[in-house]
């Protein structure tokens, strides 16, 4: 079963040592830092407009549900995108040197197919 459409999910802890790092920069080098990240962010963007769709965003606060009921819960997710490639490995190489990492306190991006849901 193949597919053209993957799923992008943008990760990365809260308590790693970049977002330790992130954190303790000064106000002023942080935001500048968050400009160039922006600006940098929207350049991907503008790069791949015709593969994304759609363009996603910030996931927010995570609850787990299971056997022992509902509980408030930290995850590695931060966001997402959904992009069209020629294959797997096409969509990876979309988010080589992404800001997310290059810039950003994020850890990595996993892409993964989304597979058609089974007829029948």
């Amino acid at each position: 079963m193949s597919t053209d459409t993957y799923l992008a999910v943008f990760l990365g802890s809260k308590t790693s040592s970049k977002w330790t790092a992130w954190n303790a920069m000064p106000e002023a080098e942080r935001k500048a830092k968050e400009q160039a990240g922006m600006a940098a962010w929207k350049g991907w963007v503008e790069k791949h407009q015709g593969a994304i769709e759609p363009m996603g965003g910030p996931l927010g606060k995570t609850k787990k549900v299971d056997g022992k009921g509902i509980a408030d819960i930290a995850n590695e997710m931060g966001a997402f995108t959904v992009v069209r490639a020629a294959s797997h490995e096409a969509a990876a190489k979309m988010f080589e040197n992404h800001p997310h990492f290059t810039i950003f306190p994020g850890e990595r991006v996993e892409i993964m197919p989304v597979l058609p849901i089974p007829s029948g």
